[in-house]
């Protein structure tokens, strides 16, 4: 079976005029709706990311791209960005100074970086976790990055199929945090199959996850932009 190839895009937040020129007018509204510079940062270099690295793959200029928003769900338009007519699917997330992309030709992707914080972990893993994952991350030593990681391929798995925190991920069981990413088991009307998970390099400090639509082996490519 032929490799499905998925190349993941880090940056570093930033706010240039030149990044700024590429947005649309929905998107110039809400990036001036945020009150902090950091998320203002985060938005732009996200959208700047998802343009500059579409236009490689498809031959469009950069600043002619428009996504859409349409949820496949419920037909909103609070779903993921999308590019209309490509068949190239993308994801992005940010969390702290570390923003992603992820993006694959033929197949729905989501991916989703966290850092990792000294949130109240119990009381999160009750509404996260499955109860065999939540004895497994009781046994580790490093319980925080146990339950980031935990909370980023699931992310990332709601993320590819659209549901986003609309889907309950106590629905979702996976592997265990120090074994290859997998989902073993997926209950309720929002499972899909096949699924494939991947852990990302994102730092010292960070989890993240890709996940793709696919039964195909994938080959994932990280760079830094």
């Amino acid at each position: 079976m032929p490799v499905l190839e998925c190349a993941v895009h880090w940056a570093a937040p930033a706010d240039e005029p030149g990044m700024r020129a590429l947005l649309d007018d929905g998107e110039r509204d809400r990036y001036e709706r945020f009150l902090r510079a950091e998320d203002k940062a985060r938005f732009v270099t996200g959208r700047f990311l998802a343009r500059t690295a579409l236009a490689e793959v498809t031959g469009l200029d950069p600043g002619a791209i428009r996504f859409t928003t349409d949820c496949p769900h419920c037909g909103g338009t609070h779903g993921k960005p999308r590019l209309p007519g490509a068949g190239v699917d993308f994801s992005l997330s940010h969390s702290g100074d570390r923003v992603v992309l992820v993006l694959a030709e033929g197949a729905e992707v989501g991916v989703d970086v966290e850092r990792e914080s000294d949130r109240d972990i119990d009381r999160l893993a009750e509404m996260v976790l499955t109860a065999p994952e939540r004895a497994t991350l009781a046994a580790m030593a490093d319980r925080k990055r146990g339950f980031h990681r935990y909370w980023s391929r699931k992310e990332a798995l709601l993320k590819a199929t659209g549901h986003g925190l609309a889907a309950p991920m106590t629905a979702i069981r996976v592997s265990g945090p120090d074994e290859p990413a997998e989902v073993l088991a997926w209950d309720g009307e929002a499972a899909v199959s096949p699924v494939r998970l991947a852990d990302l390099t994102p730092g010292s400090g960070y989890a993240a996850a890709a996940a793709v639509l696919t039964g195909r082996p994938l080959k994932i490519t990280e760079v830094t932009c």
